[in-house]
């Protein structure tokens, strides 16, 4: 049987959907029953469409299961056309999250202490730090606005801790006025996705807390941000995982962290901004692995799947994972 060309592109565009929007559970050895059937007028035209193409499960059996695969993220064309789409939706949740989190605090502040800035220290300090973070003074004006309306309660801080796919811990940092929806939220995702809730402290004591600034790796030289940032006291440098199909675009989305403890912060600061190298403070602390985990890539993607299922719930604010990347 002859295919023709674009019968070869639509076969690896289907591929690229199951790379990037599939659920898989985990299983040992496994036999392939039945595989995609494509079917469909094709000609040697460049161009088809999305109706055009019959899409079958892919079920695998193994020795106790059997698991079958449904590909629902949109078409893309090649690896590196669902990596940017990929990109700009993990960087557009991530913008999301951090107004939502900063919004969160402002309520709580204004709850505890009243909206003016001038009494409420708490409230002060965050308005400073929306102006170091570049976000919109809007988010201020609204959440003070909105501490106010009748019914809102504060938000409390919650964290949840999970098992994920092959003995990765992940970390749940939760702002939530509701207790309650938030835990039944986060159990929901965890067991759908294939996780497993854990214990207070079972996976806390994998990770520290630390500040971190970030610098892009297209906005410095390596040896003289190890420099710079190793003499004004910075506790380690994390440099960006790397992978052999990036783009330019890619590239300059990579980050070093350079870590510090709380105190010594503001001096990495301020160093990097006397040295003229650009950053991005963290909006508060991070959670950083202390022995990252390696694990293959079926249980890497599904982990990944699980955490974005996670950063979806309105009240969470950040998940944090010891898998190495």
């Amino acid at each position: 049987m002859v295919y023709s060309s674009s019968s070869i592109r639509a076969f690896g565009s289907l591929l690229c959907r199951i790379s990037n929007g599939v659920y898989l559970k985990p299983h040992h050895s496994s036999t392939l029953r039945s595989i995609f059937l494509l079917s469909g007028n094709f000609s040697s035209s460049s161009s088809y469409s999305s109706s055009d193409i019959k899409v079958l499960p892919l079920e695998l059996q193994s020795s106790n299961s059997v698991r079958k695969i449904w590909t629902s993220s949109p078409l893309c064309m090649g690896r590196r056309s669902c990596k940017i789409a990929g990109r700009k939706t993990a960087q557009d949740l991530k913008k999301a999250k951090l107004y939502s989190k900063i919004g969160k605090e402002i309520v709580s502040a204004v709850k505890k202490g009243g909206p003016s800035p001038i009494s409420n220290t708490v409230l002060a300090a965050l308005i400073e730090k929306v102006k170091e973070l570049d976000i919109p003074k809007d988010i201020v004006d609204r959440n003070v606005k909105r501490a106010s309306e009748k019914g809102q309660e504060a938000f409390i801080e919650k964290i949840y801790e999970v098992y994920g796919y092959g003995g990765v811990g992940i970390i749940i940092e939760v702002l939530t006025d509701k207790v309650n929806r938030s835990v039944a939220a986060v159990r929901e995702v965890v067991k759908d996705n294939g996780g497993k809730m854990a214990d207070p402290g079972s996976i806390m004591f994998k990770f520290q807390r630390a500040r971190v600034a970030n610098v892009k790796v297209t906005d410095v030289d390596r040896d003289q941000l190890l420099t710079i940032a190793l003499d004004a006291g910075a506790e380690d440098i994390i440099e960006p995982s790397m992978d052999e199909y990036d783009t330019e675009a890619d590239s300059s989305e990579r980050v070093y962290k350079v870590v510090s403890s709380a105190e010594n912060y503001p001096v990495i600061l301020s160093k990097l901004q006397e040295e003229g190298i650009k950053f991005k403070p963290d909006n508060g602390s991070e959670l950083l692995p202390t022995t990252p985990i390696e694990v293959d890539d079926e249980a890497m993607e599904l982990n990944k799947e699980l955490m974005s299922k996670l950063l979806e719930l309105d009240d969470v604010d950040a998940v944090y994972t010891d898998q190495k990347y």
